[in-house]
């Protein structure tokens, strides 16, 4: 055996050329080792000018973390305190507007993901203007969206739902354009073979598929949004970001303590909610692949 690996084993003149051709096969060479080190150090060294930049100590994190365990002790136990009302007013306007700003982006979306969709318009100008106005809205944050409306129409829940509106149409119209250039051909051209026009192909050939994955997917968004009400709140949109604001101001970290279980549990009923509509109108199997 040993004679056999010997006479299998390639003369070290070919081993040389090999190693000449592809030198990574036979280990890491010093030059890729150099750049792997200096790679490291470059990034030791942005990662210390980072904690510089922003001033990131020791004693400022211990002071933090202390000061977030003082905030717990203060949580407990949660209170609604005597404006309960108002408490549950504010979650009730996120919840509403939560709806009505997800709506009207479903309802809005749903012509534009058409248009967005490869399958649907040929034209490929229409198409890429249609898309690049879909990146330029999503660019802006949601946040940024409640504070512009905050001043166009004034305080209150509108300039919520409106922000929600502007910043989900973009969004769910992209998300409705994939998911109708991803439906079956098929049915859509047995409706052309079959008389029908173009018009008649989407309505019958392709909105079918798709519908479920819309609902589901305009489901999540309310459920998102709700949550999203309450940091719209805090810059003056209405809703229940609007009591946190006030009683951390005065330092009522009882009373935000029960505002953030009360969002808690209804961000949970409401999924539990969406998931029941999912099954009801999609079927259990397309609900919980959802």
């Amino acid at each position: 055996m040993p004679r056999e690996r010997a006479e299998m084993t390639p003369p070290p003149s070919v081993i040389a050329i090999w190693q000449a051709r592809e030198p990574r096969a036979f280990g890491t060479t010093p030059s890729i080792r150099a750049l792997r080190w200096l790679g490291a150090a470059a990034f030791l060294a942005w990662l210390a000018w980072s904690f510089w930049l922003f001033d990131i100590t020791p004693t400022r994190l211990w002071n933090g973390f202390t000061g977030l365990l003082t905030i717990l002790r203060l949580m407990i136990p949660p209170s609604p305190g005597e404006l309960w009302v108002d408490i549950l007013k504010g979650m009730a306007e996120s919840v509403a507007m939560a709806f009505l700003g997800t709506l009207l982006a479903s309802l809005v979306a749903l012509p534009l993901g058409f248009l967005g969709a490869r399958n649907i318009v040929t034209a490929a100008l229409l198409r890429f203007s249609v898309r690049r106005i879909f990146d330029g809205m999503r660019g802006v944050d949601q946040l940024i969206w409640a504070l512009a409306y905050v001043r166009a129409v004034g305080l209150g829940p509108l300039a919520g739902v409106l922000a929600i509106f502007s910043s989900d149409v973009a969004v769910l119209a992209k998300l409705y354009a994939e998911a109708i250039e991803n439906a079956e051909k098929r049915p859509s051209e047995g409706v052309v073979a079959s008389g029908g026009h173009r018009l008649h192909a989407i309505r019958y050939g392709i909105l079918p598929q798709v519908l479920p994955v819309m609902l589901a997917q305009a489901l999540y968004f309310f459920e998102s949004n709700t949550r999203s009400a309450a940091i719209l709140g805090v810059v003056g949109a209405g809703g229940i970001g609007l009591q946190i604001a006030e009683r951390i101001k005065v330092r009522h970290w009882d009373e935000v303590a029960f505002i953030i279980i009360l969002m808690v549990l209804t961000v949970s009923a409401i999924d539990l909610l969406s998931g029941l509509i999912r099954q009801r109108l999609i079927g259990r199997s397309a609900a919980t692949r959802a």
